[in-house]
């Protein structure tokens, strides 16, 4: 097992290499990046963008917008060129592609990330200043989905065809189709001051004065804040997972081996728990990684939007939007990095489940 958990690790290079030249390429094709922009507030549609570019380029701004001088990009007319040069040259465009992109994988081995084009401060602070909220969210939402769908999914199976089996999946299916964003907004007309009760915050995770309680209140705040969301990311999540289990249980239990062990008398509960459980669960284990990367990162964007919610899903957004390339690359390794980290876990995870399963013998 630990030669191949090494291959794993090993293999997860060329991944992360593959994966950012692809994302890399396709980034710089998309048009209205961070130097058309800076260029559009120069002309003026908002004065953001040259307070970042500094005291002195903002010095040449009126002489620059006044000046006939042509340029690459559109809608640099009318801006002097060493001003263009400039900007290019504040965000690195000045270099070519290729060397940038050799860079750029130079710094993201020793976990450089640089700094946000348009917040000044360093990725890497980024991405940990909003980490603790998107674990947050998505911590409780996968415990939740796995220790509710897992237990109905098992009882779904045992009782497939019988009324329970039949009105918890017309449940499931309603609930599927509710987006979490619009179940999200529900949440609030319904829980907190929109249109009925007033008993959950809209923002944030803490109250303001968080610091100053104690620390059972301190927990109980958390609580308070954290439940809406928390619920709103997991109503799509279940239907996927108490239907995988289900299915995958109702397959072993018509096996063989399920029949042999009834025959000699087992439980019920023994022949579930003791044999079929451990097969049944391999399929499930499969898809923790994926799950766990939806709900941590993709899922939880608009859910951190409605919420008010400063985590990595709206950095990242926010990211896109702006053109912001170092946050935008930052958080794309990092996701990826996760992502891969967490399916070897997955692999781990089978052995142990089923110490049966051999990767190494399989991979010779």
């Amino acid at each position: 097992m630990g030669a191949y958990i090494l291959r794993r690790l090993l293999l997860i290079i060329p991944t992360l290499l593959g994966i950012l030249t692809i994302n890399f390429i396709i980034i710089q094709a998309a048009p209205g990046g961070p130097v058309e922009q800076t260029l559009a507030h120069l002309q003026g549609l908002g004065i953001d963008a040259s307070s970042r570019i500094g005291s002195a380029l903002q010095t040449d701004m009126a002489a620059s917008i006044a000046s006939g001088e042509g340029s690459g990009y559109r809608g640099a007319q009318g801006l002097d060129p060493q001003l263009i040069a400039d900007i290019e040259k504040l965000y690195g465009f000045d270099k070519p592609a290729p060397e940038r992109f050799l860079l750029m994988l130079k710094n993201y081995l020793m976990f450089d990330f640089g700094n946000s084009f348009f917040s000044d401060k360093p990725v890497i602070d980024l991405i940990i200043e909003k980490l603790p909220v998107s674990i947050s969210l998505g911590l409780w939402a996968t415990l939740i989905t796995y220790l509710v769908s897992i237990p109905l999914g098992i009882k779904k199976a045992v009782r497939d065809g019988t009324p329970f089996d039949v009105w918890s999946s017309s449940a499931i299916i309603v609930g599927y189709a509710i987006p979490n964003f619009l179940f999200a907004i529900l949440l609030i007309v319904l829980f907190a001051g929109g249109t009925y009760l007033d008993w959950f915050p809209l923002r944030g995770l803490t109250s303001p004065n968080f610091e100053q309680l104690s620390f059972w209140g301190k927990i109980g705040d958390y609580f308070w804040h954290i439940t809406l969301p928390v619920f709103a990311s997991v109503i799509s999540s279940f239907a996927t997972l108490t239907m995988l289990t289900k299915n995958s249980f109702l397959d072993e239990i018509n096996k063989q081996y399920v029949l042999t062990a009834r025959a000699k008398g087992l439980t019920e509960n023994r022949v579930l728990y003791g044999h079929v459980f451990r097969n049944a669960m391999l399929l499930i284990i499969a898809g923790m990684p994926a799950a766990l990367i939806s709900i941590f990162f993709t899922g939880s964007m608009l859910i951190e939007v409605i919420f008010s919610l400063d985590g990595l899903g709206l950095l990242g957004y926010e990211a896109v939007i702006n053109r912001d390339y170092p946050v935008i690359f930052g958080t794309l390794y990092i996701f990826t990095l996760i992502g891969l980290l967490l399916k070897l876990v997955s692999d781990i995870t089978y052995v142990l489940v089923d110490p049966r399963i051999d990767f190494e013998s399989r991979e010779s």
